[in-house]
This record gives C-alpha cells, sequence and structure tokens, in this order.
C-alpha cells in the first residue's frame, strides 16, 4: 500500500493544528484562572533572535495552507494581525476550513509537479515531494513544536499526549 501526498499532507495538517488549537485552550483556560499572565505567554521567545508564539502560529498556518501549491490552487492570505489566544484559534480555525476544501484529486498525483517559492530571500524550484517531505512538513512542525514548547515552558499545563492530540 502506497502513501498519498494527499494522506501525507491535508489530514495531517488538520490533525496537529487541532492539537494545536487545544493547546491554547488550556493556555486560556489556565490563563483565565489566573495561574499565568496570557501576555508573558504570548510574548514569549525561546531565544532573542526568533519569532514570539503569535508568529509560530502564523506561520504553522501559512505552511499548512502553502501546501495547497500542490493543487495548483490559490493560497488564501491571512493578515498576520492576531494578538490574543483567541485570535490565533480563529487564525487556526480558517486554516482548517480551508484545508478541509482540498480533495485527494486535487494533491494525489503532484509529486513531480514544479513548485516555485521563495524563502526569505532565496528562491526555491522543488519537485512536489520534495516539497512537502523536504520543506512543508518539516517547517511546519518546527514552528507548531515551537508554539508548544513556549507555552510549556511558560507553565501551561501540557504534556506530549496534548502534542500528539491524544489528550
Amino acid at each position: 500500500m502506497t502513501l498519498s501526498m494527499y494522506q501525507a499532507s491535508v489530514p495531517v495538517f488538520v490533525r496537529q493544528l487541532t492539537a494545536l488549537s487545544k493547546i491554547l485552550d488550556k493556555a486560556i483556560e489556565q490563563s483565565a484562572a489566573g495561574t499565568l499572565d496570557a501576555a508573558t505567554l504570548l510574548s514569549a521567545r525561546l531565544a532573542p533572535d526568533m519569532f514570539a508564539l503569535p508568529r509560530q502560529v502564523q506561520i504553522a498556518t501559512d505552511g499548512a495552507k502553502g501546501s495547497a501549491r500542490l493543487a495548483g490552487i490559490e493560497i488564501p492570505a491571512f493578515a498576520d494581525e492576531e494578538v490574543t489566544f483567541d485570535d490565533l484559534k480563529q487564525r487556526i480555525a480558517k486554516t482548517i476550513a480551508f484545508l478541509q476544501t482540498i480533495t485527494p484529486e486535487q494533491i494525489d498525483g503532484s509529486e513531480e509537479r514544479v513548485i516555485n517559492l521563495k524563502a526569505g530571500q532565496r528562491e526555491m524550484t522543488l519537485s512536489g515531494q520534495d516539497f512537502l517531505l523536504g520543506f512543508v512538513l518539516p517547517n511546519f512542525f518546527f514552528h507548531v513544536t515551537v508554539a508548544y514548547s513556549l507555552l510549556r515552558h511558560g507553565g501551561v499545563t501540557i504534556g506530549k499526549l496534548d502534542y500528539l492530540g491524544a489528550s
């Protein structure tokens, strides 16, 4: 049995973004209970030259919706104006809603599709398979993991099962 490009992308993104949204729910709950400060969590960085939590979520969602390049469809642009946990949850929900409009037929067979993209100052040309496996998925999981780490380090009571979406 083979794994399709669709199976390796859309369901993976939806599952992980759903888990991230539930993790944000725990941050909201604990902030509302007064045990944690929301502003501190939202401004947290792992290192001075790394992005704070909102940007980590923005980049993760951009990566997930950017996988639509495999389908050859237009990628919706979001304004990157999220400043609260609720804003971030709404962005995740919009991203999931968009991903759920993509069908397997649109992505499957895109392994050799030529994907041109700009990453910072660098322009890249990749096959669809290299784009998904070597760029989109690692980048997506990096930013989701950083978001999780920021919240965990900030005191949000979460663990590996939360990250995996199994809690």
